[in-house]
């Protein structure tokens, strides 16, 4: 007779969220989440249709957890290079440290920020409501509670405009970072002949809004 063995269960159920949450991922990225039936994401896991089930009830939820674990693990990314910068920094320096993050995810993480506007697209149909949203939401405000830090040691040096609302400051800028670098990560961005390269165009965009909320020459 076999014994139960809880930690093994639980082990094998976190390998197989795991498992799933990676071809959803590389499925979505590359298909779009439109293009993709949930008996392909359980095929390219190696898992069968009915076991995906047990973790997620459609497609919606599996996206949402995609995009939740994707940006949670970069969010640890950046509060890792934070931390480490901020100590010796002023508030303005580590603005554009906070700015920086979005230039890296051009670098580096081109494949998040396709994810990203593909989930938005797909979101804009298929609907979620506050309930299924909150682990996404949660992750975006860890991104909000790095962004207001920041803004608190700008007010305490006064090297940042600080009597503008961080609220509004975090808004502003998290969508127009967020907008460009994926514009030009996903190939959708204008380049006239003759023009500026994504790189340097995201750098002064960057430097503009540097400019606009510092309170340093």
């Amino acid at each position: 007779m076999s014994v139960h063995n809880p930690k093994k269960d639980a082990d094998q159920k976190a390998a197989n969220r795991r498992k799933l949450l990676e071809a959803g991922y590389r499925l979505f990225t590359g298909k779009t989440i439109d293009g993709v039936s949930l008996e392909m994401v359980a095929k390219e896991a190696g898992i069968g249709v009915a076991t995906l089930y047990r973790y997620f009830g459609n497609k919606t939820d599996l996206a949402i957890a995609v995009s939740v674990w994707k940006w949670q693990e970069y969010l640890e990314q950046i509060r890792h290079r934070t931390d480490v910068e901020r100590q010796n920094l002023t508030g303005a320096e580590n603005f554009t440290v906070y700015l920086n993050s979005f230039l890296n995810l051009y670098r580096e993480r081109r494949d998040l920020l396709r994810y990203n506007q593909f989930f938005n697209v797909y979101l804009q149909h298929a609907g979620a409501d506050k309930g299924r949203m909150a682990p996404y939401e949660q992750v975006i405000g860890g991104f909000a509670d790095l962004f207001r830090a920041i803004w608190e040691k700008g007010a305490e040096d006064g090297t940042l405009r600080t009597e503008i609302p961080w609220q509004q400051a975090f808004s502003v800028t998290l969508h127009m970072m967020l907008a460009a670098v994926t514009r030009y990560a996903v190939g959708l961005a204008y380049q006239p002949e003759g023009g500026s390269g994504p790189e340097e165009e995201l750098t002064l965009l960057r430097d503009m809004i540097v400019k606009q909320y510092s309170c340093v020459a």
